[in-house]
């Protein structure tokens, strides 16, 4: 599935809106975003998930650049109404270290897929 990214300026901040899915093959597409970023930091970025439907650990690695730039420069990341899918995932990293439970991104995509699976299966009426 493909990605479809939108970007608007508003009082509260920056709004990128992602629709699809954000994983190794859609990721390019999200850098001229984050660049565009890291030429102009806004104060506040809202990432606005309601219609992203997977995120991969590709994924993860552009949320966590938007982080670590908006820190950088005393701004904020904002995760607006996330899938419950992509929710889950956001969960998983914020819980447990990655890196002491997975040898590889390969095995954690694996991870991160089966998960999203089961999330969405549990949840139909949501998409």
């Amino acid at each position: 599935m493909a990605l479809d990214i939108q970007v608007r300026e508003e009082e509260r901040g920056t709004v990128i809106t992602l629709v699809g899915q954000l994983d190794t093959d859609t990721a390019h597409q999200f850098n001229p975003v984050i660049e565009t970023l890291r030429n102009d930091p806004p104060i506040v970025v809202v990432l606005a998930l309601q219609d992203l439907t997977y995120i991969s650990s590709a994924g993860l690695r552009c949320v966590f650049q938007i982080k670590k730039l908006m820190k950088s420069n005393n701004g904020r990341l904002v995760i607006s109404q996330p899938s419950p899918q992509v929710k889950k995932v956001f969960e998983i990293v914020q819980a447990v270290p990655i890196k002491s439970i997975f040898s590889s991104y390969a095995e954690l995509d694996e991870y991160l897929d089966q998960m999203q699976k089961q999330v969405s299966a549990n949840n139909p009426e949501e998409f």
